[in-house]
């Protein structure tokens, strides 16, 4: 089911804000990089300055609030940058630790159903520990309860840095279940676009941490889980129009600044 155009302008109009409020707070880096600058000229520095500044913060900046909008057609509670909660098991921490223990020495594959029922067997097993868990990008409910946890992460992650994707996501289901052992949650990671497309997303470097089924959703996957079928290709058409929409005052900002810093 593709967006209605009521839809496609309410993104529509969460990008232009969000952009418009980058423009507002942006301050650039005083980096000076003079052969750059003789080479390629203050404005087209003064652009890629502005393009890696976004880059670096396009999760928080743009992915976040228009995944948020987007959710408002599915689900019942949308939330972002929470915390999963504060209490853990000594037997949900050991739990966790033997599950990544036998992934990492792959005796075994990854395997998030059974995985969380393991954790659901213990979480209120022995003493409970407060924590501070990374927070949850985009917290999403349904009407029957069941929970969505994402974290948001960049179209390339760092191999080196799987290990702790899967920790991430298996301490957020312990601390849930901690609250509510009988909670139906999923918690996953979730790549924006493919980078490598047409070509299908590289994802035998995460397959030996992650269950690809069950912790993972790139691109298409992410998006039309919020609001359906074809809403990755109607997003990709709203951001083509705000960019048009934008253009000028895009051009008009970039040539103010470069003047200012002449």
């Amino acid at each position: 089911m593709s967006l209605t155009n009521g839809q496609k302008s309410n993104i529509q109009q969460v990008v232009i804000n969000s952009l418009r409020s980058k423009f507002t707070n942006y301050k650039p880096e005083s980096a000076c990089m003079p052969f750059h600058t003789r080479l390629l000229g203050k404005d087209r520095m003064a652009l890629f300055s502005f393009i890696h500044s976004l880059n670096t913060n396009f999760g928080t900046t743009i992915f976040e609030p228009v995944a948020l909008e987007l959710a408002k057609i599915n689900f019942k509670i949308i939330k972002k940058q929470v915390t999963a909660g504060t209490q853990i098991s000594d037997g949900a921490q050991r739990e966790i630790q033997n599950i990544i223990d036998e992934i990492s020495a792959a005796s075994v594959k990854p395997r998030k159903i059974e995985e969380i029922e393991r954790i659901r067997k213990v979480c209120q097993t022995g003493k409970m520990h407060k924590v501070k868990l990374t927070k949850i990008d985009i917290y999403l409910e349904k009407t029957n309860g069941e929970k969505f946890l994402f974290d948001i992460k960049t179209a390339k992650p760092n191999k080196g840095s799987f290990k702790e994707f899967k920790r991430t996501l298996l301490e957020w289901t312990a601390v849930i279940l901690s609250e509510n052992p009988e909670a139906k949650v999923n918690t996953l990671i979730a790549i924006p676009y493919n980078p490598y497309e047409p070509k299908p997303y590289d994802r035998w470097t995460m397959a030996g941490m992650l269950d690809l089924g069950n912790e993972l959703k790139v691109a298409e996957e992410f998006w039309d889980f919020l609001a359906g079928k074809d809403t990755y290709k109607d997003l990709l058409d709203c951001f083509e129009c705000v960019g048009i929409e934008l253009r000028e005052e895009i051009d008009n900002y970039f040539k103010k600044n470069t003047i200012n810093n002449v």
